[in-house]
């Protein structure tokens, strides 16, 4: 073998095993993960049934500001927060803030508007989707 081709043959070598490596990995990685797949962070899990009519009047109303799951946007807090947590702001303070809009006064989003499309009862699921998400979440 000439120098040249010798040399050009080091050089591969790097790059031979770096991408039989690769391969090797990707081959396992179907084993390794036939456990139970991580659930996604900030991405709310699927909502139990009784729980889907609350999820999908929050995601209608309320995740355009508070975001999917209620993990908050740059527009508004998330909910899915340990100041959110019942003891902190009761099930009452979401049905005055759906009705009468909130000053802000945890965050520096600005203020609440009312919410005229949602009524006390839909403020009532939405809460219990809330704060399914929240013991989800461990903040009770």
């Amino acid at each position: 073998m000439n120098q040249t081709n010798q040399m050009s043959t080091t050089m591969k070598m790097p790059q031979i095993l770096g991408v039989s490596f690769i391969a090797f990995l990707l081959s396992t990685a179907p084993a390794c993960s036939q456990s139970e797949p991580p659930s996604p962070q900030g991405v709310a899990s699927l909502a139990p049934a009784e729980l889907r009519d609350g999820e999908q009047k929050f995601t209608a109303n309320c995740s355009a500001c508070h975001g999917a799951g209620g993990v908050g946007t740059k527009q508004g807090p998330p909910l899915v927060h340990k100041v959110y947590e019942p003891n902190h702001h009761g099930d009452a303070a979401f049905q005055r803030a759906a009705a009468n809009g909130v000053k802000s006064h945890h965050w520096q989003f600005g203020d609440m508007p009312k919410i005229d499309v949602v009524k006390p009862d839909d403020v009532e699921q939405i809460v219990q989707y809330i704060r399914w998400l929240q013991k989800q979440a461990g903040i009770f």
